[in-house]
């Protein structure tokens, strides 16, 4: 994410936004979305295990290795050779990756799983209203 973008202030919801926004502010997207430059990674969603927690198929995550991961968190996680993105839970010692789906089971990490949490989830970026993976398809006028 390069560049600078106007914040226009005055967006609420369910009233008129001023004729002339008030475009003094500037803001940089690395500097508010990536605190660790050197230790962030883009992953683009794949699947539905996260539809509960707001990530859906095509939606693009912003991950943090540098970020110290805790029990709630939503990860990456590196489990053999496949990434997977759930929710970190751990209880009396035993880890488990949750879903967000209720169509989707728990997965308990063994101690002799191959198992790595790759980074934390630090935002979600996805299309208003999207849950079929339509991010980045549409211009921005919204015509396709």
């Amino acid at each position: 994410m390069s560049g600078n973008f106007t914040v226009i202030n005055g967006g609420k919801n369910g009233t008129s936004a001023p004729a002339v926004p008030d475009t003094d502010e500037r803001l940089d997207l690395n500097r508010s979305l990536v605190r660790h430059p050197a230790a962030t990674f883009f992953v683009r969603v794949s699947g539905d295990s996260m539809t509960g927690a707001q990530i859906n198929q095509g939606d693009l995550l912003i991950v943090d290795r540098a970020v110290e991961h805790q029990s709630g968190d939503i990860i990456i996680a590196l489990v053999g050779d496949e990434l997977t993105v759930k929710r970190l839970r751990v209880e009396s010692g035993v880890t488990w990756l949750d879903p967000e789906n209720p169509a989707d089971e728990s997965r308990q990490i063994e101690p002799d799983d191959d198992f790595e949490v790759f980074g934390v989830v630090t935002f979600t970026i996805h299309a208003p209203g999207s849950k079929t993976g339509v991010f980045g398809e549409r211009s921005a006028s919204g015509d396709n």
